[in-house]
């Protein structure tokens, strides 16, 4: 397995368990239940982990010369709740040479 991209890949599958955590879990509670909290902490964590994987994407897109449409899908991918897992599939896809048009 290429160790290349581990620490984006651990940043993208915290940031995307996050999110998960932040819309199945934490909303429910503040809307539903009115357990403000809940938001507030998962939320908080879910936007520092956000912010790492955009820095561990630019970091590693500059590291291993990506092209400008590479950086673009993997910020999109941050926005989406699974969208970091699929973007570490495409990285291996590309790295493998795997990769689909």
């Amino acid at each position: 397995m290429n160790e290349k991209y581990s620490l984006l890949k651990k940043v993208g599958y915290a940031e995307a368990a996050s999110y998960i955590l932040l819309l199945l879990i934490a909303m429910p509670l503040k809307y539903i239940w009115e357990i403000d909290e809940a938001v507030k902490y998962t939320g908080w964590a879910h936007g520092v982990l956000f912010i790492g994987y955009v820095f561990m994407l630019l970091v590693d897109g500059i590291q291993y010369s990506w092209k400008f449409n590479w950086y673009i899908f993997g910020f999109v991918a941050a926005l989406l709740p699974f969208g970091p897992l699929v973007f570490d599939k495409k990285i291996l896809e590309k790295e493998n040479g795997t990769e689909q048009s």
